[in-house]
């Protein structure tokens, strides 16, 4: 387990950090991502930005929304523009599960992570709650008894 998230961290081409502070994450899910050669290239390149990225699914596919991805400069006369939409491979059942939870008040569904695997694009997808101010206020509390702690631990 631990050589596998090393190898997942090697392959790590963009994180959405804020997504965990902003959101309780109740599930994940891995999903390949349909791309042209010159998004995989800028994949590659780790000019990505997750941060206000969200997906829908829409006609049984999961499609990512706001998610930018910066176009190679050598290639831009090639480039259509996809204005933040990434269209996504799911297993159906997974889908139909999504699009239950999805339909419950307050979820959302948040891209966590992409990276690299067997020579693919993949995206980590949480289903996610939105926290309150005082709900991460919460966290970041228990977060530094946690590191407290460690440290007193650590000594003995």
């Amino acid at each position: 387990m631990a050589k596998q998230k090393q190898h997942l961290n090697d392959n790590l081409m963009a994180q959405n950090k804020k997504a965990r502070h902003d959101y309780s994450i109740e599930s994940t899910y891995e999903a390949g991502i349909v791309l042209t050669g010159t998004e995989i290239k800028s994949i590659r390149d780790k000019r990505v930005n997750l941060r206000d990225g969200f997906a829908q699914i829409r006609n049984g596919e999961v499609w990512l929304m706001n998610v930018h991805i910066s176009h190679i400069i050598k290639a831009i006369s090639l480039i259509m523009i996809h204005y933040g939409i990434v269209n996504y491979c799911c297993i159906k059942k997974e889908i139909k599960r999504l699009s239950g939870d999805l339909s419950t008040k307050g979820i959302t569904l948040v891209p966590l992570k992409m990276y690299i695997k067997n020579g693919y694009a993949k995206v980590l997808l949480g289903v996610a709650k939105g926290k309150h101010e005082y709900d991460k206020r919460e966290t970041l509390k228990r977060k530094e008894q946690d590191r407290q702690i460690a440290r007193v631990m650590k000594k003995y």
